[in-house]
């Protein structure tokens, strides 16, 4: 499992075309997805923190705490830019943030409301996935996408948190994949 950090220092161009979407509207917004109990899916809005130190999430008391809290396997998906049709994803592990100078840094630099019951994760990064797709002046989409998958090559193969493109590890960490139309 990769850090956002070593995940950027490898991917550098990938990592921040992820940034650019999760932050377009200022403050880190996307769809978060966790693990229920039963195994079936949770999404929820989040707002994510990237810092130079790593991707987190303040996450308040609610069952999407509890489902990391249990089975710290989570997808982070952006939000869709108004102009396009492009998308980031991210899937991994959450871990607490148990060092309380560390919490107490990234909850002032993100100025997390300190009256409120939140828990600081990290995300580690297995699977790293932007897209493209080449916009018509009326802003409707056109062509194939182009997507470039970045697979953390320490982690062992997971069907269930890797996208389907593409269907073997590549032997590079990353990759650019051409679709085509269904």
């Amino acid at each position: 499992m990769a850090s956002w950090s070593d995940f950027a220092a490898d991917e550098p161009r990938l990592a921040d075309g992820i940034r650019v979407l999760l932050q377009q509207y200022g403050p880190g917004f996307g769809y978060l997805a966790t693990v229920r109990a039963d195994g079936g899916p949770r999404v929820h809005p989040v707002s994510p923190v990237i810092t130079d130190e790593g991707l987190f999430c303040f996450i308040i008391d609610s069952p999407k705490r509890r489902d990391l809290e249990r089975d710290g396997r989570y997808a982070l998906h952006s939000f869709p830019p108004e102009e396009s049709d492009d998308e980031a994803y991210v899937a991994g592990h959450a871990w607490p943030v148990t060092d309380p100078v560390r919490v107490a840094r990234l909850a002032q630099s993100a100025r997390a409301e300190p009256r409120v019951d939140w828990r600081l994760f990290e995300f580690t990064v297995d699977v790293a996935m932007l897209t493209r797709r080449e916009q018509h002046g009326l802003g409707i989409a056109v062509g194939h996408p182009a997507v470039q998958v970045w697979l953390d090559p320490h982690s062992p193969p997971a069907a269930a948190a890797a996208p389907a493109v593409p269907q073997t590890r590549p032997t590079r960490r990353s990759r650019d994949v051409q679709c085509t139309a269904a």
